[in-house]
This record gives structure tokens, C-alpha cells and sequence, in this order.
């Protein structure tokens, strides 16, 4: 895969989640008000999602064995997304809200009751992959 896609896709996913994590904000304990520390937090949480597509796609490379598997992902490929921004999230989530406790959760937010994880950001991970791949998949047939 040419390093101009990973570059796009990082920029696309960086962007797509920040707007998400903009959104989802107010669903966390202390940055129910926007201001400056919330948009930077943001910011670098959206840096972290970005990681998190590259993930997936090295997931999909692996699993499918092509490099370009995303912009023609299939069933099969639709499997490794979802499968992937799933366990990922799950684990982000997991890890920084009851191991770390880097973050809570206001009581806005709906959570998945068995797994005690917020479902926007399990969901954040389902709907964006998808759609930041068909994304650069359209701007890299248009080059």
C-alpha cells in the first residue's frame, strides 16, 4: 500500500473522530461545557482513534492477506472492521474507565450493561472505519 494512503487515512480518521469525540464530550464527567481543555482533549483523543483505523487496517491486511482490502472489503472485510473497532474500543474503553480510571462517565451517557462500557464510543469504532475507508478509498480512485 502506497504510504500517501496510510497518510490519508490517518488525516481522514484524525478528522472524522475528532468531530465524534467533539459529540460524544458531554457524555463525559468534566467536559460537559465546551472550552479549550475539552477541544484539546479531543484532539488527542481523536490522535489515538486515528492509531486505532491504522490498527484495523493492518488487522484486515493481515486476516485477508491484501493490502488493499479496505477499499474493496467485502463481507468478509465488513467482519475484520467491525470485529476489530469493536475488541479496540472495547478495550480503550475498558482499560481507561475501570483499570486506569482516566475517565467517567456523566450520567448522560447510555452504557452496555453487562460490559459497564458507554455505547458511543463502542459505537464510534463500528460507524467511522467504515466510513473513513470509503472515504479514501473514493479520493485515491479520483488520483
Amino acid at each position: 500500500m502506497p504510504g500517501y494512503k496510510l497518510i490519508l487515512l490517518f488525516i481522514v480518521a484524525v478528522f472524522l473522530n475528532y468531530l465524534w469525540e467533539l459529540a460524544q464530550a458531554p457524555l463525559y464527567v468534566g467536559m460537559e461545557y465546551y472550552n479549550a481543555g475539552v477541544f484539546w482533549h479531543c484532539f488527542v483523543a481523536s490522535l489515538g482513534d486515528g492509531i486505532m483505523v491504522l490498527l484495523i487496517v493492518g488487522a484486515g491486511w493481515i486476516m485477508l492477506k491484501r493490502r488493499d482490502w479496505f477499499e474493496r472489503p467485502g463481507i468478509a472485510g465488513y467482519v475484520v472492521m467491525l470485529t476489530a473497532g469493536f475488541i479496540l474500543a472495547l478495550l480503550v474503553e475498558w482499560l481507561g474507565l475501570h483499570v486506569l480510571r482516566r475517565w467517567e462517565y456523566s450520567e448522560r451517557m447510555p452504557v452496555l450493561p453487562v460490559l459497564r462500557v458507554g455505547v458511543a464510543p463502542i459505537a464510534q469504532m463500528l460507524f467511522l472505519p467504515p466510513l473513513i475507508f470509503r472515504i479514501v478509498s473514493f479520493f485515491s480512485a479520483k488520483r
